[in-house]
């Protein structure tokens, strides 16, 4: 394979090598003017390019490969990745993403969080609000605290097999017309009281 190598050198407009690979249609361009330094690799399909200034570097290529044993990336003020087709993070090991403020994840269609054991936890409150909202355990599903308060605007419905409701101390069961309806009805207690 024969190059073809040049080297331009003017006053006005800095320094250019150029390298001329004719078998494989590829063209070399190191530029100093002085003020930038671009290094271009031009071929028959695609052309990559770094373009260098006093206070910024630019990268343009079809492919951006680094492959490195630990990748460090720091910005004293704002970061910013962003992909117009699939982004993808994966790791073989623990992932961490932590924020010393506040932390938004939002999704305009599908938000998924999947895992073998899920746990969300705050120190103040937590809220899940939705037009539909349901909470399912294919085996069981607790809610428990200190006080439990279950409210619904126009209708709440408990419904099961079996329902057991259960008071340590005192159960209060109110309403501007109450019922307690089954085939077989019992009222039982050391003391009863009706009306």
């Amino acid at each position: 394979m024969a190059l073809l190598c040049k080297i331009e050198l003017s006053q006005t407009d800095g320094m250019t090598l150029t390298v001329f690979n004719k078998d494989g249609k590829i063209t070399q361009t190191a530029t100093l003017d002085g003020t930038i330094i671009t290094l271009t690799c031009k071929g028959e399909e695609n052309t990559s390019t770094i373009t260098q200034k006093t206070d910024s570097i630019t990268i343009a290529c079809k492919d951006f490969v680094v492959n490195a044993d630990t990748i460090t990336c720091k910005s004293t003020e704002n970061t910013l990745h962003e992909a117009t087709g699939t982004f993808t993070i994966n790791s073989t090991k623990k992932a961490t993403f932590k924020s010393s403020v506040d932390m938004d994840i939002t999704a305009t269609t599908k938000l998924n969080l999947k895992g073998t054991d899920f746990v969300a936890t705050a120190t103040n409150s937590a809220k899940v609000t939705a037009l539909t909202t349901t909470i399912n355990g294919d085996t069981k599903a607790t809610v428990s605290g200190l006080e439990l308060a279950l409210t619904g605007t126009t209708r709440a419905n408990l419904k099961a097999a079996m329902v057991i409701v259960a008071a340590d101390s005192v159960m209060s069961v109110e309403g501007l017309t109450t019922t307690v309806k089954g085939q077989i009805t019992n009222i039982q207690g050391s003391l009863v009281k009706l009306g």
